[in-house]
């Protein structure tokens, strides 16, 4: 058989097998749907939590610039390199990915990179439940007025507590974990989307009320001001390279979760439209949080550059003094909860797509067997803060080695991976039909950025994490 015979047959082959698979596997209901949950999947405790201290460790609105031009030219093409994947593919990352290849003619081993994306994805989500679980403990201590009045010394108490009563923190993990377990149970229609339905526009009202919040309660002026108001003075080389870093984890890239969702997306949806508008949705939920949170701190006269313990240190002292303090911070976790669980769904869902389509076992097996992988992972990552303190790995502990394992290394080769398969691997006539730019120019550049731009920002945010520059 010749090359191009061979060609002709894995094509066709592949033609048959997507069909099938149509048949048999679940499709989101409409485009609308898909929309709610890639932007479920990209909004999360990335944007509410690590966005708004970022933004203040790194001088502002001349961060907020940078990283709103890094979601264009990084973000947004990998993001449709991702979809394009999964709907093409029409399985799990590591099925999607090498039914690809083998359309292409390419080797078998390129599975690695849906691969590498599913087990980043499991991996994140078991320390995730645990910061999840930290959100969700603050939820009845700050609507039982548990920070009233609080000082910084008491909160950061309240927080250190928090995190040396193990049976606490296992119990909010565990309920987060059975939450998102119970959902994905359900499948496509009745479980993903049937949630999201709910969830995201419940998240977008929230964050709208608090931002009203803000704006009467807060210093709203100043706020803006420190968000839009460029000040490059107070810009550096490495707060470049952070908001390349930050815009390509804050859309949930290189973890597989947006190949699984690109999976279940109908035919004739166009996949650039539809990732720009995620992006879009994504980016404003950032700067939504940002608008909502620092007119707080700076009406208490508290720290814009407060690092992680931003949320759970520094906005409570905040809440504690303010007029309805107690009712809008518990809505702020309440808030901070749903983005969680919207994240925590879409990187459950690779493994378990993985599940039942390698092994052919049904949904519920699936489900229960990776919940239960996933909470004895989570104890590791729970016990980092009490009992295996003192239990370190080159100078970390287990939650920090996962932390640093999946950020430093395998969202970044992910992603590195997928642009290079997607530019280099795939043909390039099967993206423009599968990617839906109908204009050639456009198609062009997005060619040409996702085979030469984005490949470089990403070994450029790599070699950042890596410490090498």
């Amino acid at each position: 058989m010749t090359d191009k015979t061979s060609l002709a047959a894995g094509t066709f082959a592949g033609a048959r097998a997507r069909i099938q698979d149509n048949a048999s596997r679940g499709l989101w209901s409409s485009r609308w749907v898909f929309f709610l949950a890639a932007t479920g999947s990209a909004v999360g405790l990335g944007n509410i939590w690590k966005f708004p201290y970022v933004t203040g460790q790194n001088g502002g609105g001349a961060f907020v610039l940078v990283y709103l031009a890094c979601i264009l030219l990084i973000g947004i093409p990998l993001l449709m390199a991702e979809v394009m994947i999964g709907r093409r593919g029409r399985a799990n990352p590591d099925g999607a990915v090498a039914r690809l290849a083998r359309e292409a003619g390419a080797s078998s081993r390129w599975r690695v990179v849906g691969w590498l994306g599913g087990l980043t994805g499991f991996l994140i989500l078991s320390f995730y439940l645990v910061v999840a679980g930290w959100a969700l403990a603050y939820v009845p201590a700050t609507f039982s007025g548990g920070f009233t009045g609080v000082s910084g010394e008491t909160s950061g108490a309240l927080f250190g507590a928090l995190l040396a009563d193990p049976l606490r923190l296992v119990v909010c993990a565990t309920l987060v974990l059975a939450a998102t377990m119970l959902i994905v149970g359900f499948g496509v229609r009745g479980g993903l989307e049937r949630s999201l339905r709910f969830l995201m526009p419940g998240l977008f009202v929230l964050m709208l009320v608090l931002v009203v919040y803000a704006a009467i309660e807060g210093e709203f002026a100043q706020a803006l001001q420190f968000l839009f108001v460029p000040d490059f003075s107070a810009l550096t080389a490495q707060s470049v390279l952070v908001a390349l870093g930050h815009a390509f984890f804050t859309l949930s890239l290189g973890c597989g979760a947006m190949m699984v969702y690109g999976s279940y997306l109908p035919e004739g949806t166009s996949i650039a439209k539809t990732s720009i508008l995620v992006a879009l949705a994504d980016t404003a939920v950032a700067l939504l949080a940002g608008l909502a949170i620092f007119p707080l701190v700076f009406g208490n006269a508290l720290e814009p550059g407060a690092g992680p313990g931003l949320i759970f240190v520094t906005l409570p002292i905040a809440f504690g003094q303010m007029p309805l303090g107690q009712v809008v911070g518990g809505l702020f976790f309440v808030m901070l909860v749903i983005a969680a669980l919207t994240s925590a769904i879409s990187l459950s869902e690779p493994s378990i797509a993985w599940l039942t389509e390698r092994f052919r076992i049904s949904r519920t097996k699936a489900v229960l067997g990776s919940g239960l992988v996933l909470w004895l992972l989570s104890l590791g990552s729970v016990f980092s803060f009490n009992h295996w303190a003192d239990y370190q790995l080159f100078g970390k502990t287990f939650f920090d080695t996962l932390d640093y394992l999946t950020t430093n290394w395998l969202m970044p080769l992910g992603g590195l991976g997928t642009v290079l398969f997607t530019g280099w691997v795939l043909q390039r006539h099967v993206v423009s039909e599968a990617i839906g730019i109908r204009n050639a120019g456009l198609f062009q550049a997005w060619w040409k950025l996702l085979r030469y731009g984005t490949p470089v920002a990403i070994v450029l945010v790599f070699l950042n994490l890596l410490g090498l520059i």
